[in-house]
């Protein structure tokens, strides 16, 4: 179970609408063994060393989704070691960062592990970005501790030496979850209805089977929270979302929720602001946390505007923060911003984290490795919601999540709404297949 809950746990049953295919699944497991030396204990400092530390980021950038889905990550991270190596690197050794864009596929990933790993040999792989993270059985194999990655898939709550940004609660031994199942709580739900005092939630999909599957995922979840559920399902070739968005506004629905692809959301918010659909909030998840709003929904400026964003990090608008100041002043050259570089960013400094814990022994992938598994929650200087990497031998029935929201607002972009490490509730965990 990862802490950012069903909203960034399921985000791997979103993504495959964009191709109209079923879920993307972890691949099966493979056991390791770290050579006897890994272990043994120095008595002495290592030698001062000023050769680069070498990581590697692997990246969907020109997947079938499209050339810009997976890249916010990868530019967060690399503008974070651009900074990093600007003021002397770590102990006076620069990040050499090797990139690999997989293509979106498990060959193009396992050729990507197998180049950075084996041949570029890294130190560790930094906020993966990957449709199918097929190579995720090979890291795990080689012990090379992989940093902050986006959970697309399950291998963040199925391999050991995998630590995604929003970390995982699972014992992590070859099988997603426990027994299979992965666990998310329902605080986005939670924080609506005592925020905003909403009753009645809409959720649309595609009559497909990844869209369905999670369009059920988040009723059960509305449900156990009070709501009053209103469900729409929409032809995935031919959909009519002018007729759903009059159900949903004869219905009186507060929330509108979806399992569309970007497009699609795009069409239903023209489609509300034609019909005269008016709601509290139309939300929507980190991946789509995004400065491109108004060209995405040029067509539909009051959904536009009701647009809201639930995720596990700081906004990355909000820039009376000094970590976020600091991240916006290094990627002002990028040509759009998003909460996903952000997150890379943080990913980044983990690693940096990760490192620097090893001035004594020397950087190897079993001393980052041992630093990720301390047990201590990590927050990147607060760009984080506290991410914890344990292993739990049952999933708890509860627990205290909390979620950082923003609201778009012409003119001023993402606002963010109360504060994530106050937004808090303690909230069951509902079981779901990944």
């Amino acid at each position: 179970m990862r802490p950012g809950g069903v909203r960034e746990g399921v985000l791997a049953a979103v993504l495959p609408l964009l191709l109209g295919t079923a879920l993307v699944l972890g691949t099966a497991a493979c056991g390791s063994r770290l050579p006897e030396s890994d272990f043994e204990h120095r008595t002495t400092p290592a030698p001062q060393s000023t050769a680069p530390l070498r990581v590697g980021i692997v990246t969907s950038a020109t997947s079938p989704v499209g050339g810009s889905a997976f890249t916010g990550p990868r530019d967060g991270a690399k503008a974070y070691f651009d900074r990093l190596n600007a003021r002397g690197g770590i102990d006076g050794r620069p990040v050499e960062v090797r990139t690999c864009d997989d293509g979106g596929s498990g060959v193009g990933d396992n050729e990507c592990v197998h180049r950075l790993i084996d041949e570029d040999k890294v130190v560790a792989l930094v906020a993966t970005t990957a449709l199918d993270y097929a190579g995720a059985t090979r890291v795990s194999a080689a012990g090379v501790p992989d940093i902050g990655g986006q959970p697309i898939g399950a291998a963040y709550d199925t391999y050991p030496h995998l630590y995604g940004i929003y970390g995982s609660l699972a014992p992590r031994e070859g099988t997603p979850g426990w027994g299979g199942k992965l666990y998310g709580g329902t605080e986005v739900y939670r924080y609506f209805k005592r925020a905003q005092g909403a009753r009645t939630a809409a959720v649309i999909s595609y009559n497909q089977s990844a869209s369905a599957a999670y369009a059920r995922l988040v009723t059960r979840g509305l449900k156990a929270e009070g709501y009053q559920v209103v469900t729409e399902q929409v032809d995935f070739a031919l959909p009519n979302f002018r007729a759903a968005a009059a159900d949903l506004k004869d219905q009186g629905a507060d929330l509108v929720f979806d399992a569309l692809d970007t497009h699609g959301n795009a069409q239903l918010c023209k489609a509300m602001d034609d019909v005269g659909a008016k709601v509290i909030a139309k939300v929507t998840n980190v991946q789509n946390w995004t400065s491109t709003v108004p060209e995405d929904y040029k067509d539909a400026p009051r959904c536009r505007n009701a647009l809201w964003a639930t995720g596990s990090s700081r906004n990355y608008e909000d820039t009376s923060d000094a970590a976020v100041r600091a991240f916006r002043d290094a990627t002002k050259g990028l040509p759009t911003h998003s909460q996903w570089q952000l997150e890379g960013w943080a990913a980044a400094m983990w690693f940096t984290d990760a490192a620097r814990s090893c001035a004594k022994t020397g950087v190897t992938r079993v001393c980052v490795d041992r630093f990720m598994n301390r047990g201590a929650p990590y927050t990147a200087d607060g760009l984080l919601i506290p991410v914890s990497s344990e292993r739990l031998p049952t999933p708890p029935k509860t627990r205290r999540t909390c979620v950082s929201v923003a609201r778009w607002e012409d003119g001023r972009g993402w606002v963010s709404q109360g504060d994530m490490n106050s937004d808090c509730f303690e909230v069951p965990q509902l079981s779901y297949e990944p």
